[in-house]
């Protein structure tokens, strides 16, 4: 892997990994659904906007409108939905750890649905990510996490999957920029209904922390994210550019714990530590041992 995509790579998980953060002061703040319709919104306006002034167009194919249509419903609205709902109650820390439990899902149902073989040591990847995640859900859970954030936490992470399964031969093409801004249009449009249905009178006001964690979800994990997600799956496929997930999780306790004051325990630092080692044996498993690694000059 060149040194380019190594800094995207470590720049996307560090970017995600932050996300979770910022999301934990919206929903505080303001009706969760809301806040992800201006976020979606907005991201879209600016994307295109931007995509439209670098010459890129509307005239997509099949494979990237479908891209548009799957994202935008799965890894928006339902991804994006459940998990900013859940993070009225759910730690920020917590809810980075179970979404950094993607790249596992999108390996068990590969093999589980697809037929995909799975090598050993994806399985023992398997295995260990689990044991780290129910390692600190548990010491949570005894703690009184909210059970009904965990589990929409986790019908969360299965909706990214699923997105992740349908898209992942999908790049980034000429219209990268245009297919981001098309995709937060259709999360923005799938949510405004239930936005306007669930939450409709619920109080809230402008403050500066609200407006904060707004513009850097827009703009950093909203846009520039997915910016370097896409151009990285380009240049060096989507299995390869997964595997950085495994940086999500400690970077996601010690994130929330720097911005928010969290507190983690031990349990925390060793469950991290155990899912990291599980997505990244995963992950290093998946990568053809004879594949060269494709690397483009766009960027």
């Amino acid at each position: 892997m060149d040194l380019k995509s190594a800094l995207m790579g470590l720049g996307f998980a560090a970017i995600w990994a932050s996300a979770f953060t910022s999301t934990r002061i919206a929903v505080i703040e303001m009706p969760p659904l809301l806040a992800l319709v201006i976020r979606f919104g907005a991201s879209a306006v600016i994307a295109m906007g931007l995509a439209w002034a670098m010459g890129q167009s509307l005239r997509l194919s099949r494979a990237e409108w479908r891209t548009v249509i799957v994202f935008g419903l799965c890894q928006n609205a339902l991804y994006l939905g459940l998990n900013w709902t859940a993070m009225q109650w759910v730690e920020a820390s917590a809810a980075s750890i179970i979404a950094s439990m993607m790249p596992l899902m999108v390996a068990f149902a590969g093999w589980a649905v697809l037929g995909e073989p799975l090598r050993r040591q994806a399985a023992l990847g398997l295995v260990v990510g689990v044991i780290g995640v129910v390692i600190i859900m548990s010491v949570r859970l005894s703690q009184g996490m909210n059970l009904v954030g965990l589990l929409m936490c986790l019908a969360a992470v299965v909706a990214l999957a699923v997105a992740t399964m349908a898209v992942r031969n999908a790049g980034g093409g000429a219209n990268v920029l245009m297919i981001v801004g098309l995709q937060m249009a259709v999360g923005a449009a799938a949510l405004a209904l239930p936005s306007a249905v669930l939450e409709w009178g619920r109080p809230w006001e402008w403050s500066g922390r609200l407006i904060g964690a707004l513009a850097y979800s827009i703009l950093v994990p909203g846009i520039f994210a997915t910016f370097i997600w896409f151009r990285l799956v380009t240049r060096i496929g989507a299995v390869r550019a997964a595997a950085f997930h495994f940086l999500s999780p400690p970077l996601g306790v010690a994130i929330a714990a720097l911005w928010l004051g969290e507190s983690f325990g031990w349990s925390d630092v060793i469950g991290s530590a155990v899912v990291a080692a599980g997505i990244l044996m995963v992950q290093l498993a998946r990568v053809p041992r004879t594949e060269a690694i494709p690397v483009t000059s766009g960027g």
